[in-house]
């Protein structure tokens, strides 16, 4: 896996963490709900596909704001999948990948 593969799945990761763990309606201009809906996609062992909300709060995203969170030691311990976080944007029809 190529390093900005590497980001993007990390960024995504983090993300659901940050939805999780947050009080907050919104995180880098996505509903933290929408966030939240993501981590089943991206948990092994059978992930579901995307939900509409996920992939519409990955739209909404400012993919920018959210890359200063893509080195969180947090990522593994929530054992989300490298691989399935990596389809997540191509899943939910983002129009580009994390400028990360």
């Amino acid at each position: 896996m190529e390093a900005t593969d590497k980001k993007v799945v990390l960024l995504l990761g983090l993300m659901v963490v940050i939805a999780c763990r947050t009080d907050a309606q919104t995180l880098c201009s996505a509903p933290v709900s929408g966030l939240a809906d993501c981590r089943p996609a991206a948990t092994l062992p059978n992930p579901p596909p995307p939900t509409a909300v996920c992939c519409d709060a990955l739209k909404h995203a400012d993919l920018n704001c959210l890359c200063q969170y893509k080195d969180s030691p947090l990522l593994p311990e929530l054992k989300i999948d490298q691989k399935l976080a990596l389809q997540l944007p191509k899943k939910g029809k983002l129009p580009h990948p994390a400028p990360c």
